[in-house]
């Protein structure tokens, strides 16, 4: 399944790697560069605090490809890391999962995240035989919510005060794709 090509962005060809313990200082910089940034709307960042965090936080995705639950994945533009996008726990019963993802402020706006989507989630259908993927924005992340919107996902409804955000809670978007609605746009 990996590494995925995602076509390209205004800055360059953009590819999609699992994470390995060797990205662990090249991921931690990201994040701490954009801490503030993200921080507005991503709900996790206080599991990286040093490198050592983010190396366990590989090893854990790592673990979780290999047994077929999810990964987590870098995003590369033009050869550098910009990004993070992830497949959260599977729930093979129902063949279901949810979709995580970040970019650096630097490449924000480029079109990227919608093509490392688009990527990710073909290979989730293919992949891992998935039946629904869903994408979980906060109401107030605009940009964030555009992206499943392009793509078509479709708006179920609005989590109220469903995620805690450092000091507050946020209500959610709740958008849906199904295996069968994302052959048929493709």
């Amino acid at each position: 399944m990996f590494p995925l090509s995602a076509g390209a962005a205004s800055q360059g060809a953009i590819e999609i790697h699992l994470f390995e313990e060797r990205h662990a200082d090249m991921l931690y910089r990201l994040v701490d560069r954009n801490r503030i940034s993200l921080r507005e709307w991503l709900p996790l960042l206080d599991w990286s605090q040093t490198r050592a965090d983010t190396a366990e936080h590989i090893r854990q995705s790592r673990d979780r490809y290999k047994e077929s639950n999810g990964f987590s994945a870098g995003i590369w533009i033009a050869g550098q890391l910009a990004g993070a996008i992830g497949l959260h726990a599977i729930d093979s019963r129902h063949r279901s999962s949810s979709l995580g993802y970040w970019l650096s402020e630097d490449y924000r706006g480029s079109g990227a995240m919608t093509k490392a989507c688009i990527a990710v989630v073909t290979a989730a259908f293919v992949h891992y035989r998935l039946h629904r993927i869903e994408i979980r924005c906060a109401t107030g992340n605009k940009k964030s919510c555009a992206i499943p919107e392009r793509l078509g996902f479709t708006h179920e409804g609005t989590l109220r005060e469903a995620e805690w955000l450092y000091d507050h809670f946020v209500d959610l978007h709740v958008y849906s794709m199904l295996e069968q609605d994302w052959r048929a746009s493709a």
